[in-house]
């Protein structure tokens, strides 16, 4: 669905960090919109908006697009935060009600950010967008914590700050605040009507495809 130039050298599918994967599955429903006939935009953020185009549907616009996806790729991760709350509400305000807005996110904040970040999924849905959030994650290493009990070096791919230390001292209290977030998300996507998809980095784009296939056949009907 994308073209492979746009596909790390040297990369399988489960090996993407979440930024390839988002960067690479968003470039497939774009693709399959242009075939579709339909028009699109694209918001990139990590701290800020740091790209923001309206919805339209050329060759042109499509390419350049993709050029932005690209950059997202290319840009070094460390020393970039993020704040989906800020962004999202931006967002929200910018573009035309009534739109099918695609998230992919792991839409993980700092715990004083975490209720903005929940007022800011609901400022989408006020302005009538339909809504698909895809959580994305790497599912054994970010939500179960599966690593072989030695010392790692875990790095913060948004600060670099180190700290080592061995998965076990840490795997059960880290796994149950993980997943008391993760319900939590869950359970207010329900509560907005918006639409929750867990996309694995590891299981590959088809999950992707296939849900935003079944949302547009709902709404359509």
């Amino acid at each position: 669905f994308f073209h492979e130039t746009y596909f790390p050298e040297n990369r399988k599918a489960n090996e993407l960090n979440k930024i390839e994967f988002s960067v690479l599955a968003a470039a497939s429903l774009m693709n399959l919109l242009k075939k579709q006939r339909d028009a699109f935009g694209l918001s990139i953020f990590d701290s800020t908006v740091h790209t923001h185009t309206k919805a339209k549907l050329t060759t042109a616009h499509y390419q350049l697009l993709l050029s932005y996806l690209q950059q997202s790729i290319d840009r070094p991760a460390y020393n970039k935060t993020t704040s989906a709350a800020e962004a999202l509400h931006q967002i929200a305000d910018s573009i035309h009600k009534r739109s099918l807005v695609v998230i992919f996110s792991d839409m993980f904040e700092q715990s004083a950010q975490v209720e903005q970040l929940f007022s800011a999924l609901q400022h989408l849905k006020h302005n009538k967008h339909e809504v698909v959030l895809f959580h994305v994650v790497d599912e054994a290493k970010e939500l179960s914590f599966q690593f072989d009990n030695r010392p790692y070096l875990f790095i913060d791919m948004e600060t670099g700050e180190k700290v080592k230390l061995q998965p076990n001292q840490v795997k059960e209290h880290y796994v149950k605040q993980v997943k008391a977030f993760k319900d939590e998300l869950i359970l207010k996507c329900l509560q907005y009507r918006i639409d929750f998809v867990e996309a694995d980095t590891k299981k590959g784009f088809k999950p992707i495809l296939q849900s935003y296939l079944v949302k547009r056949a709902r709404m359509g009907a």
